[in-house]
């Protein structure tokens, strides 16, 4: 009797959520904290939004480094590894003294630097050790489960942090933070057991099943052409960037948006906002259309296209949608007034675009990770979602920086920039479209290669 993938991997769950709300921290709390460098100064947009920018893309060229570890060595112990250096980044940020300007900045900069660094190998750990634990047709619903926690966790970390840094509390949300990765590290470490890789696979679980036999293959020339450099993942892999250029200036857009003049909206009311709603919506979909998205691709693979086409094309429309509903103006200390918040139209039909968006959106999560599992080797798990990662940062780390320059340009006009933000998805619609044609030939070449190897295989068990 096979053991539920949830009771094998909650600690990854809590360690996922954790990480999560670290980043959550730096998103929230962009705006604030530009007042805690630079105290009596208008939002600096494009110092702040650098930061961010700068974290993305050190964390994905890490990946790439980490992406090569991780196929060779225990995914356990670099998780481990990685917990313990992102925490203790946090833990000095609680340290670094404000209202010292650029010299602040400098400190902020340099510690989520060194965070992001170590922040690259996380996700491609996480998905090789899924790869090896979680059957195929569950996968849709693990990563629905894995994308939850770490929106209930992205979300709470909204209200939790925009409520301490409010009442001027942020150095103590970054240690309590620190202090929960470091905490969940060590989770790891002791409950987490290292499966054999390709258990999961059907052409390798028979052989597989002995003692004596380990699934010790690597890369080389021959594999990489036909399966890492394949027609589908040279797909995923521009399609990411695009796709990440709209996904990173999400954030980016609305925080600056409901909080700056002449909206005002505190931290606090905003990560109510976003926990009301957004919360809601993700966990529609990456709950319900989760096991949706397994039981129809379960029976025809390509189904899983089909959802991901939707998501970006859903998710565009009714996020750009947000910032044509109108909102009031209000003073810094009406934004904190919560009765006025639950009295506004506004807050509610602003409210149900996001939830459609976040809901629709969760389809691309839920789909892309378990599709481009299905044309890879076990043995190129970390490296093809550590490259993925790279390209897909690149632009996610690309977003927050366009955003800025656009907020900028524009003169705050959230309607035209969000528009633009939104035309980002169409490469991606168009790449997925074209895909059709390579997916189930590039499935079938990775199937015949460990087909083979299973074979190998065979004639080592005595």
């Amino acid at each position: 009797m096979s053991v539920s993938f949830n009771k094998l991997l909650w600690p990854i769950y809590i360690l996922g959520g954790f990480q999560s709300l670290a980043y959550s921290s730096f998103f929230i709390l962009i705006v604030p904290l530009s007042s805690v460098i630079w105290p009596n100064e208008p939002f600096h947009a494009f110092e702040m939004s650098l930061i961010i920018t700068i974290m993305l893309w050190t964390s994905s060229i890490s990946g790439i480094v980490f992406g090569r570890l991780i196929d060779k060595h225990s995914r356990k112990r670099i998780l481990v590894l990685i917990s313990f250096f992102r925490a203790a980044c946090l833990i000095l940020l609680s340290f670094v003294p404000e209202g010292l300007g650029f010299q602040t900045w400098i400190y902020f900069f340099i510690l989520t630097l060194i965070f992001a660094i170590f922040a690259g190998g996380s996700y491609p750990a996480i998905v090789s050790l899924a790869y090896d634990t979680v059957r195929k047709e569950e996968r849709s619903q693990f990563f629905g489960i894995f994308g939850v926690i770490n929106s209930i966790f992205t979300l709470f970390g909204f209200l939790i942090s925009g409520y301490l840094v409010q009442e001027n509390f942020w150095r103590i949300n970054f240690l309590m933070i620190g202090l929960a990765i470091l905490l969940a590290g060590f989770n790891v470490n002791f409950i987490i057991k290292e499966p054999k890789r390709g258990i999961q696979n059907e052409e390798l679980k028979n052989v597989l099943k002995y003692d004596s036999v380990e699934y010790n293959f690597k890369l080389n020339k021959e594999t990489l052409r036909k399966t890492i450099f394949s027609k589908t993942n040279i797909a995923a892999f521009i399609e990411g960037v695009f796709t990440n250029v709209y996904m990173g200036s999400l954030q980016i857009l609305i925080l600056p948006y409901l909080q700056t003049p002449p909206h005002n909206f505190s931290p606090f009311l905003t990560g109510i906002f976003l926990v009301l709603f957004g919360l809601s919506g993700g966990l529609l979909g990456q709950i319900l259309l989760a096991k949706l998205s397994d039981r129809l691709s379960s029976k025809n693979h390509k189904r899983r296209l089909d959802f991901i086409i939707i998501s970006l094309i859903g998710g565009s429309i009714t996020f750009t949608l947000l910032f044509f509903v109108p909102l009031p103006n209000l003073t810094v200390n009406e934004g904190k007034n919560f009765l006025i918040f639950i009295t506004l139209p506004s807050t509610y039909l602003m409210g149900v675009l996001l939830f459609s968006s976040f809901a629709i959106s969760s389809l691309y999560g839920v789909n892309q990770p378990p599709l481009l599992q299905d044309i890879n080797l076990p043995e190129a798990q970390g490296t093809i979602t550590s490259w993925n990662q790279f390209l897909e940062n690149i632009g996610y780390g690309m977003g927050p920086l366009i955003s800025g320059i656009l907020i900028s340009f524009f003169s705050e006009n959230y309607q035209v920039i969000s528009i633009i933000i939104s035309l980002f998805v169409i490469p991606g619609v168009i790449l997925w479209i074209c895909a059709y044609k390579w997916y189930t030939q590039d499935k079938k070449t990775v199937s015949k290669i460990l087909k083979e190897r299973s074979r190998l295989l065979s004639k080592e068990i005595n």
